[in-house]
């Protein structure tokens, strides 16, 4: 429904999430090759899709409609880290930094030391160390206030630091804004079992959100968007839900590496795996549908 201005976009994301699209011996897809960026293995290639996504981006950082109207997906944390960092280290202004407050309970004996306790951010937990410029991007991790639009998932725009709460706004359309306050709040992971120990974390609850994890992007209409895979999806549904997040191919663009290979290796072997996981037609990743849950 997103990409109705756009008919055959729409039926190939349709064939895409039912498992129809063909798909050579490996379960890979083909891909438009006018939505790809095209992978050479160097570290230019992440900095092709920012480009794409975020273009003239000096030039628009006080446009929230420019900052909510994009972002660049991909399947893991550690990959949306790094683009964030990147992101939050280009983008203009004075940087805040929030710490979080970490503790194990019933830990008598100090087993857990806070330094180890700072390097954890087990899933859906703001991380430990939140780096912040006024008028950047990032996204809610909890229902706070669910009546006045702070949901989980819900983006918004930074517009000032207090000691104790971050001053920011929603964006409702063009012209629309809610300025709302966010507090520090306690955090558990979701999992009890994870550790065998009950983690607490408090934190404001947001992350940035230049980059997101195609699952938390779930819902979201995301007008230019851009999927980052170095290695590929691995669960049912997941490379739809990445590419119709966008309302048209001419607003998405993917980098894909081949084989979901993105590290550095020496020149004659990244050219010999790119011939063979490179097909002469263009570029492929994996498509995960498991066609009987469609059924049911």
């Amino acid at each position: 429904m997103r990409a109705q201005s756009d008919p055959w976009f729409a039926e190939y994301l349709l064939r895409v999430g039912n498992g129809t699209e063909e798909s050579d011996g490996d379960g890979c897809i083909h891909l438009p090759d006018e939505i790809c960026v095209p992978y050479t293995g160097e570290d230019t290639d992440l900095h092709r899709l920012i480009e794409n996504v975020f273009p003239m981006l000096d030039d628009n950082m006080t446009d929230p409609d420019y900052i909510t109207s994009r972002a660049i997906l991909s399947t893991r944390n550690d990959c949306v880290d790094r683009i964030n960092m990147r992101m939050i280290h280009r983008f203009r202004g004075e940087e805040m930094v929030y710490h979080s407050f970490d503790r194990a309970d019933d830990d008598p004996h100090n087993y857990y030391p806070p330094e180890f306790l700072n390097s954890l951010t087990p899933n859906g937990l703001p991380p430990h160390v939140l780096r912040l410029k006024i008028n950047c991007p990032v996204i809610l991790l909890r229902n706070i206030d669910p009546a006045n639009g702070l949901c989980n998932g819900t983006r918004l725009i930074v517009r000032g630091f207090q000691k104790n709460a971050i001053d920011a706004e929603i964006v409702l359309g063009q012209h629309a804004r809610k300025r709302v306050f966010l507090p520090r709040i306690p955090f558990c992971p979701s999992d009890d079992e994870m550790f065998p120990f009950r983690f607490k974390r408090k934190q404001f609850p947001i992350r940035l959100s230049f980059a997101m994890t195609i699952n938390k992007a779930q819902g979201q209409t995301i007008p230019h968007a851009g999927v980052y895979l170095p290695e590929p999806v691995f669960s049912h549904g997941q490379l739809y839900v990445a590419l119709s997040r966008a309302t048209a191919r001419s607003n998405i663009k993917v980098l894909a590496a081949p084989n979901g290979n993105d590290k550095k290796n020496k020149k004659s072997k990244k050219q010999d795996k790119a011939k063979k996981n490179h097909k002469q037609s263009g570029t492929y990743t994996k498509n995960i549908v498991y066609k009987e849950v469609l059924t049911l």
